[in-house]
């Protein structure tokens, strides 16, 4: 036996310990924070909130997408929230800069983190496949940009998923970087722009109504994105077609 060998096999648990703490943290974020990050406690936390914002707008910023990091990184309830809550203490314009930074960077380490574990070796075997799967892995590989716009931009696709398959098939991190940043544009004004108008619904005593999202208005223009992202694959696909 090789002397290095202990310290490989050492190595190799050790990648997975990012992405076992992310599930980890995420079970027990699921089960303790469900109620603590909502719109009730924003509610009840509004006027010092606000206060610090006007006191310390860099730092309530910094605090603001150092949370919404942590939800997104570690698959914590309250997306919604951090999003609606961008909007509501940052406006429209900023609030929505601050929620794509915060989750892209949220994104980008599920991914790192799937990527350094599970995602090196099955990129690996998927690389040493042949046949079918082979076939499905080149596809994916030549559509990255196409598929993984549309992976942000399907409202039913979760967010974590998003994040961890294009790790496991092997995407580039550049490109999964990018298309993360622009692919959740339109959600993050959907969301920014529920916010900016939450103090009206406090002070009505009512809570946000997030099925606004799932309105002809809102839901058209991202299906049409949709169809424009998933546009290159038809395309290729008839291409093939004719070919054969």
């Amino acid at each position: 036996m090789r002397d290095t060998e202990p310290s490989e096999q050492t190595g190799g648990w050790m990648r997975h310990v990012p992405l076992a703490v992310i599930l980890l943290v995420a079970l027990v974020g699921f089960v303790t924070l469900r109620e603590f990050i909502s719109f009730e406690t924003l509610r009840e936390n509004r006027e010092e909130l606000l206060a610090f914002r006007e006191s310390h707008l860099a730092g309530m910023a910094l605090a603001f997408v150092a949370a919404y990091v942590a939800i997104v990184a570690f698959s914590l309830p309250g997306a919604a929230v951090a999003s609606v809550t961008g909007g509501f203490l940052f406006g429209l314009a900023l609030g929505a800069a601050l929620n794509i930074l915060a989750a892209t960077i949220g994104a980008a380490a599920i991914f790192l983190a799937a990527r350094l574990g599970l995602g090196a070796a099955l990129s690996a075997r998927l690389d040493a496949t042949e046949g079918r799967i082979a076939r499905i892995r080149d596809g994916l590989r030549e559509s990255q940009v196409s598929v993984l716009l549309l992976l942000r931009l399907v409202p039913a696709v979760p967010f974590f998923v998003a994040n961890l398959l294009p790790a496991l098939v092997g995407v580039r991190f550049g490109t999964f970087l990018w298309t993360t940043a622009v692919g959740i544009v339109p959600g993050a004004i959907v969301f920014t722009s529920i916010g900016v108008g939450l103090g009206e619904v406090f002070d009505r005593g009512e809570t946000p109504d997030l099925s606004l999202l799932w309105t002809p208005q809102v839901i058209a223009p991202i299906l049409g994105l949709c169809a424009l992202a998933a546009l290159p694959l038809v395309l290729r696909a008839f291409r093939a077609g004719k070919e054969d």
